[in-house]
């Protein structure tokens, strides 16, 4: 066995263990990358990347399908192979950043094996065992798949194989109603499949009820069907003929199958008792500086047991370069994480949900709102559906919810704000050039000070004092 002794060894090569590893060793430390799958993780493979990069293929079908008016409306001719390519290529012009031979060039010694602790300060891999100053586990996670009647005879996808399918499905049945699942309906959808979302509970539960009606009603209209408040209780069939059969005994009849019900993390073999690491199903046990029960062992990412983002990974990957390499004090606290579901409408959210923060600060909750059918540039683009709706609490948003077109870009102006404490004064102050979506922010914070300017007598009062007695 070849022994190597190191100062970090991270274990994963998806966006957190990258963004460590590529931080370390440019800042000068001997740093070990061990990875056993493919360079770039989850993320760039079978997550954000080829997703994105298939809606953006079904958006434009979309667009033909819809018109706009003065333009006619065309049925789009839809190569499904061909999209498919379009995929792979996106990957493969982001994967060279991500590769092997790129950290290499930077300095890492890269390991492509499986990584196993066999100590508190050891780890195996391959031919070598590697004995390091500090460990950084960056392992991502991996889809569930539910345990149900027949689901070892049934074929089925999940997000890691659904990209590699180039004939297009007939109708695609997709066990989940969670993001993953939405934005698959949606793009199956535009690029013309039946599609039909079963969920056990409710669609997007985590998110504002009154959000998700807009984004539903938006995906009804094109056609999705979306069955809720059953289980799964057996599948049967094969590929072109699958049957998922529901609680009620309701039956749902198919060609492909979709399985998007979570994901779990990807901790399985490592040995982690070895290591003295402490974990439970959910992830490494961690505290708020992402140090594990070893004190030698930290933990980023969907590995670390918190919200399942690449960027909250990269996030993380700072906080941990900075205590492991600068010896830095750093902790994982922050109330401005967030998410966005790139379905069309988006759908977005930082901080609080309106219930949420209703438990939490009870009357002292303002909740603001501003539509996009009042904002100039979504009526120029027909795209007023939709809303902004702003919790704030002594003049400071603690949440901000988004459905409509561009939320998860607009969603950044509320994380500042939340993660600066900033006052909707600010907000409500800001120049923003027109027309643009970002004014609909900028309404909902002015929304905040309305009652004070236009529905106060005493203001009113001196307004007229002021007409009359001052020149």
């Amino acid at each position: 066995m070849r022994r190597i002794e190191t100062d970090i060894c991270v274990i994963g090569a998806g966006s957190g263990g990258l963004s460590v590893a590529a931080g370390a060793v440019q800042m000068g430390a001997r740093t070990v990358l061990i990875e056993a799958g493919e360079m770039g993780g989850d993320c760039l493979n079978a997550g954000c990347v080829p997703s994105k990069a298939l809606l953006a293929a079904a958006k434009a079908a979309e667009a033909q399908r819809h018109g706009f008016r003065g333009v006619k409306p065309v049925t789009p001719k839809v190569d499904f192979a061909a999209v498919k390519d379009h995929i792979a290529a996106v990957i493969a012009g982001i994967a060279p950043v991500d590769s092997q031979e790129r950290f290499e060039g930077l300095g890492c010694t890269v390991i492509r094996a499986f990584a196993r602790f066999t100590g508190p300060r050891d780890v195996e891999a391959g031919d070598s065992t590697i004995r390091a100053r500090r460990f950084v586990i960056a392992t991502g996670s991996r889809p569930v798949v539910p345990q149900v009647q027949g689901i070892d005879r049934v074929p089925y996808f999940t997000n890691e194989t659904i990209f590699t399918l180039r004939e297009r499905p007939g109708h695609l049945i997709v066990i989940g109603g969670g993001p993953i699942g939405v934005e698959m309906a949606q793009a199956h959808r535009r690029l013309g499949c039946e599609v039909t979302v079963v969920e056990t509970a409710k669609v997007l539960g985590r998110e504002d009820p009154e959000l998700v009606a807009v984004l539903l009603a938006a995906l009804r209209a094109e056609g999705i069907a979306f069955l809720e408040g059953q289980p799964v209780v057996r599948l049967a069939g094969d590929t072109g003929e699958v049957e998922v059969t529901l609680g009620d005994g309701t039956q749902v009849r198919g060609t492909h199958l979709l399985m998007a019900a979570g994901r779990k993390v990807a901790l399985d073999g490592m040995n982690l008792a070895a290591a003295g690491v402490a974990h439970t199903d959910r992830g490494v046990t961690v505290d708020a500086r992402l140090r594990s029960s070893n004190r030698r062992v930290f933990a980023v990412g969907d590995a670390a047991g918190g919200p399942q983002f690449t960027h909250v990974a990269g996030w993380q990957a700072g906080i941990v370069i900075r205590q492991t390499m600068l010896g830095l004090p750093a902790r994982a606290r922050s109330a401005a994480i967030p998410r966005a579901i790139y379905t069309d409408p988006e759908l977005a959210q930082v901080g609080l949900t309106e219930s949420e923060a209703r438990a939490v600060h009870g009357a002292a909750l303002t909740v603001v709102r501003a539509d996009f059918a009042h904002n100039d540039r979504a009526q120029a683009e027909g795209r007023g559906a939709g809303l902004v709706k702003v919790m704030v609490v002594k003049g400071r948003p603690v949440g901000a919810s988004i459905v409509g077109p561009q939320a998860g870009e607009l969603i950044s102006l509320w994380t500042l704000a939340i993660a600066a404490r900033l006052k909707l004064s600010a907000i409500a102050g800001m120049v923003q050039p027109y027309p643009t979506l970002g004014e609909v922010s900028k309404r909902a914070a002015g929304a905040y000070f309305s009652p004070k300017l236009f529905d106060n007598p005493a203001l009113k009062r001196l307004v007229r004092l002021v007409q009359r007695w001052v020149p």
